[in-house]
C-alpha cells in the first residue's frame, strides 16, 4: 500500500509541477521534500526541481550541488549551510529566504529575487548575480562591485556601471579609482556636473595619498569639463586624451582586484 501511495504521489506530482523525476533521485528524501517541505540535510545533488514550489521549505544543510532550481519558488525557505555549488537558481524567487552559511560557489543567481534574503557578508563573491533583485552591498565586496561595474562599462551599459560604481563607493569611499570610474560613467550618460564632482573628489583622495600626478590630472579633467559646461560644448565623454597618463579611461576602468576569483563577475 505504501508503495502504491508513493507511485500515485509521483504521478500526480509530474502532472501538476514542471519537475523531472529521474529514477535515481526518486528517494525518500526527495519525496519528503516535495510532500512535506521538511528535508534538512537532504542529498539532492543534480536534482531537477524547475518551477518547484518550495516556499518555507526546510533545506538547511542540504546537498544541492548542480541541482536545477530555476524559476523555483523558495520564498521563506531555510537554505542555511546548504551546498549550492554550481546550482542553478536562475529566475528563482528567494524573498525572505535564509542563505546564511550557504556555499554559493559558481551558483547561478541571475534574475532571481533576493529581497529580504539573509546572506553572509560578501556571500556573492563567487556567484553569478547579474539582474538579481534585492541585493544589498553587505553581500558584495568593494572589489566585486567595482569589477562588475568595469564589465558593465566595457559593454557600454553605462547606467548599470554608474550604479555599481556608486555601490562600490558606499562600500569603500576612500578608493579613488571607483570615483574616477563613476565619473567616466556619468560623463558618458551626460551627467557632466556630477562627473565633475566625482573627478574633483577623486583628485582630493589621490592628493591625500601622496599621488600628486594623478591628482593634478584629475583636477585638470574637472576644470576642462567645467569649461565645456560653461560654453555649452558637447562631447563624446571624457576619453583617454582628456585624462592622459596613468588616469586614462581604459586604465581607470581596469579591475582593481585581478587576482580575486569571481566567475564572470556575475555578469
Amino acid at each position: 500500500m505504501a508503495a502504491l501511495r508513493r507511485r500515485l504521489f509521483l504521478t500526480a506530482l509530474t502532472l501538476t509541477q514542471a519537475v523531472v523525476i529521474p529514477s535515481a533521485l526518486a528517494t525518500d528524501d526527495w519525496i519528503l521534500l516535495l510532500q512535506n517541505k521538511q528535508c534538512p540535510e537532504c542529498r539532492l545533488s543534480d536534482a531537477d526541481l524547475v518551477h518547484a514550489d518550495l516556499r518555507d521549505a526546510d533545506l538547511s544543510g542540504a546537498k544541492l550541488q548542480r541541482a536545477n532550481l530555476s524559476k523555483a519558488r523558495l520564498d521563506g525557505a531555510d537554505l542555511s549551510n546548504a551546498d549550492l555549488s554550481f546550482t542553478s537558481l536562475h529566475g528563482a524567487s528567494l524573498r525572505g529566504s535564509n542563505l546564511t552559511g550557504a556555499k554559493l560557489y559558481g551558483t547561478d543567481l541571475r534574475d532571481c529575487d533576493l529581497t529580504g534574503a539573509l546572506l553572509d557578508t560578501n556571500a556573492l563573491e563567487e556567484a553569478h548575480w547579474r539582474g538579481a533583485k534585492g541585493i544589498t552591498t553587505q553581500s558584495q565586496s568593494h572589489a566585486a562591485l567595482h569589477n562588475a561595474g568595469v564589465s558593465a562599462a566595457k559593454a557600454e551599459r553605462w547606467t548599470q556601471a554608474e550604479d555599481l560604481f556608486g555601490k562600490a563607493i558606499i562600500k569603500q569611499p576612500e578608493t579613488a579609482e571607483s570615483w574616477v570610474a563613476r565619473a567616466i560613467a556619468r560623463e558618458k550618460l551626460g551627467k557632466r556636473k556630477l562627473a565633475i564632482q566625482d573627478f574633483s573628489y577623486a583628485s582630493q583622495l589621490f592628493e591625500k595619498q601622496g599621488s600628486i600626478v594623478p591628482a593634478k590630472q584629475l583636477q585638470a579633467a574637472a576644470i576642462s569639463l567645467q569649461e565645456k559646461t560653461v560654453t555649452n560644448e558637447t562631447g563624446n565623454g571624457v576619453g583617454s586624451t582628456l585624462l592622459g597618463g596613468l588616469i586614462s579611461t581604459s586604465q581607470a576602468l581596469l579591475p582593481i582586484a585581478m587576482k580575486l576569483f569571481m566567475p564572470t563577475l556575475g555578469l
